[in-house]
């Protein structure tokens, strides 16, 4: 059961969202949006990876010896 007098709080990204999604948009720029979005967020996980790996000083040699002990 869904409580009365509750209020809803978007956050400034989900503001925006249903800005653009507030007028009728085709499936594929649906997708193409969502293709974005994602590749957004992967690209600021990849640089927060690399700033890691190279602050830490791993290795190619490093990664291949934790895949490798995983595989035993």
């Amino acid at each position: 059961m869904i409580a009365e007098n509750t209020s809803t709080r978007f956050t400034p990204l989900q503001q925006e969202l249903l800005k653009l999604f507030g007028r009728e948009v085709p499936e594929e720029d649906l997708k193409a949006i969502k293709d974005l979005i994602g590749k957004y967020f992967l690209d600021k996980l990849q640089y927060k990876v690399d700033e890691k790996v190279i602050e830490k000083g791993y290795s190619q040699h490093d990664f291949d010896s934790w895949l490798n002990d995983l595989g035993q």
